[in-house]
C-alpha cells in the first residue's frame, strides 16, 4: 500500500487547493469581462485598470470596516473612504458583492499565507490540528470587524465565507484521511468530522467575540483539545461507524476521594 503523505504535507496540498478556489472565486466575477474585450487593445487597458481601481476600492473597504465596525454601509465605507456611493455601485453591484470580494482579498492575502507558513513538516497530527485552529482564531481575533462584517453580509446571500470555511476543513480532513489510510481504515467519515470540527470552531469563536472570558490561546487549546478527542475516538475505531457504536470508548470512571 502507497504510504500517506506526511500530515502538514497533506494539509499544505489542501490549503494550496483552496488557495486556487479563491481564485477561480476571482476569476468568475473578473473573467467574462476581460474575456469578452480581449481583442481590443484599448478595452484590455481599461479592464486592467478596472481591476486595479476594483482592488484599491477593496483595500478602502477593508480599512473602513475595520475603523467604523461590522454594521457600515455603502454610505460610510463610500466616505472614508473618501468617494461617492456611485462609485462604489460602479464596480460592486451591492453590498453583498463588496463583502464576497473583501473575503476573497482577505482569505487569500492574509490566511493562507499565514496558514502555508504555519504548515511545516515538523508537525504530528495534534500539532497540526492545533496549528489550523489557532490560525483560524487568530485571525479572526486580530480582524473581528471585518469578520463580522463578512459573515453578516453573506448570511443575505452565497459569499466566499465558505471557502475559508473549505480552507480550514480540508487541513483537518487531509491529515484524519492520511492517518486512517495508513491504518488500512475506513476513510468515508472523513469529510463529515471535518465539517462538524470547523462548523463547532466556528460557533464557539463566534460566541467568544462577544464574551472573551478566556483568552485566545486559551480558546486555541481548549479546541483542539475537543477535535483531537474526536480524532483519536475516530482512529480508534478505525474509522468505522458501525465498530464505533458497537464499542463506544468508556468515559473514565469518577474518583470520589474518602473525606473521612
Amino acid at each position: 500500500m502507497a504510504t500517506a503523505p506526511g500530515p502538514a504535507s497533506a494539509a499544505r496540498a489542501a490549503v494550496n487547493a483552496a488557495a486556487t478556489l479563491t481564485r477561480e472565486l476571482e476569476q468568475r466575477l473578473l473573467g467574462p469581462a476581460v474575456e469578452a474585450v480581449a481583442s481590443d487593445g484599448r478595452k484590455q487597458r481599461w479592464a486592467r485598470h478596472k481591476e486595479a481601481r476594483r482592488s484599491e476600492l477593496i483595500n478602502g473597504t477593508i480599512d473602513a470596516v475595520r475603523t467604523l465596525g461590522p454594521e457600515a454601509g455603502m454610505d460610510e465605507i463610500a466616505g472614508h473612504i473618501g468617494i461617492s456611493k456611485t462609485v462604489l455601485y460602479r464596480y460592486f453591484t451591492d453590498k453583498n458583492d463588496l463583502a464576497s470580494a473583501v473575503s476573497e482579498a482577505y482569505i487569500q492575502n492574509t490566511v493562507l499565507p499565514r496558514l502555508t507558513e504555519a504548515l511545516t513538516e515538523d508537525l504530528g497530527d495534534y500539532e497540526l490540528v492545533h496549528t489550523v485552529i489557532g490560525v483560524y482564531v487568530r485571525s479572526v481575533a486580530e480582524d473581528p470587524n471585518l469578520y463580522h462584517y463578512c459573515v453578516a453580509t453573506e448570511n443575505s446571500g452565497p459569499g466566499t465565507i465558505a471557502a475559508a470555511q473549505r480552507v480550514f476543513s480540508d487541513a483537518i480532513e487531509s491529515t484524519v484521511r492520511s492517518r486512517l489510510i495508513d491504518r488500512n481504515a475506513e476513510t468515508g467519515g472523513a469529510t463529515t468530522w471535518a465539517l462538524m470540527m470547523v462548523g463547532g470552531v466556528e460557533l464557539a469563536v463566534c460566541r467568544w467575540l462577544d464574551d472573551q472570558r478566556i483568552d485566545a490561546a486559551r480558546l486555541v487549546d481548549e479546541l483542539a483539545m475537543l477535535v483531537w478527542g474526536g480524532v483519536a475516538g475516530v482512529m480508534q475505531a478505525r474509522g468505522s461507524t458501525a465498530g464505533f457504536a458497537a464499542n463506544p470508548p468508556p468515559v473514565p470512571q469518577i474518583l470520589r476521594q474518602d473525606r473521612s
